[in-house]
């Protein structure tokens, strides 16, 4: 998401509103006192535009800042779980609620869990990033030969098909995880990969994608930040593909949520 919305309504509800106030307070009298005919009296068309637009910018702030947000998904990194054009819905109050722009945290949620599909923004770049929670504070979590082991215990991997993927041309494979209880489908290829490990530390996790060799997540980046979680993604409600084509509903479930164990 290259547009920061909240960012934008917050300051639009203030300029609208300060508009509005002080037109209320201050120069509407004037404009009463001036006039000949109070009956005729009209407000600049301004104010006229700020009084309308005001709550509209207020309402629309408040729940996309702190109910729920949609997002639609940008890249392949998160398939097969996600796809390109997915709609998901975010809710924002999952992990606490925090006051957009000042970056205040207004309230404590439930913490990140392992499995959890959370949007949040990564330490190289501004804009929302979705991936899984692999690793939570106090994990030790190591990545060889394409699976996981968190705390000592291998992840179950359950193989699903073989399959050419198309848009690489390159063999690969569908398989299911399973991370703290949930069960999840995630694609990789035999292409090599370096082996990294990780010791997550308080207010951070561990994230990675489902397409994991399509995916730039905490293998190049690092570890996501609490202090940049945005909030939990919970389900997809409409798909649209890139170009002309109308949005569809085929692809609308609820995501499954991980827990802390």
């Amino acid at each position: 998401m290259d547009i920061d919305l909240p960012y934008y309504l917050f300051w639009a509800s203030v300029v609208s509103g300060g508009i509005w106030a002080a037109d209320t307070w201050f120069f509407k009298s004037r404009r009463v006192a001036k006039a000949s005919d109070t009956s005729a009296l009209e407000d600049p068309v301004l104010v006229e535009y700020a009084r309308s637009f005001f709550p509209i910018f207020v309402v629309v702030f408040l729940l996309r800042s702190f109910l729920a947000e949609p997002y639609q998904i940008p890249s392949e990194s998160m398939v097969p779980t996600l796809e390109v054009g997915d709609f998901i819905l975010v809710d924002k109050m999952a992990y606490g609620m925090k006051m957009p722009v000042l970056d205040l945290q207004l309230t404590d949620g439930e913490k990140p869990a392992r499995g959890d599909v959370m949007v949040f923004i990564p330490p190289h770049d501004p804009r929302y990033f979705i991936k899984r929670v692999i690793g939570i504070p106090g994990d030790t979590v190591r990545y060889e030969n394409k699976t996981l082991t968190i705390n000592g215990e291998r992840l179950k991997y359950t193989l699903v098909r073989d399959f050419t993927d198309y848009r690489y041309g390159i063999p690969a494979r569908e398989y299911i995880e399973e991370i703290s209880g949930v069960e999840h489908r995630i694609h990789r290829t035999r292409r090599p990969e370096r082996s990294q490990s990780w010791v997550v530390g308080p207010g951070e996790y561990l994230v990675l994608g489902d397409n994991r060799d399509h995916s730039a997540d905490s293998r190049s980046w690092g570890l996501a930040s609490h202090d940049n979680v945005v909030g939990k993604a919970v389900a997809i409600w409409a798909n649209k593909k890139p170009g002309w084509h109308l949005p569809t509903f085929h692809r609308n479930g609820w995501l499954e949520q991980g827990s802390q164990d």
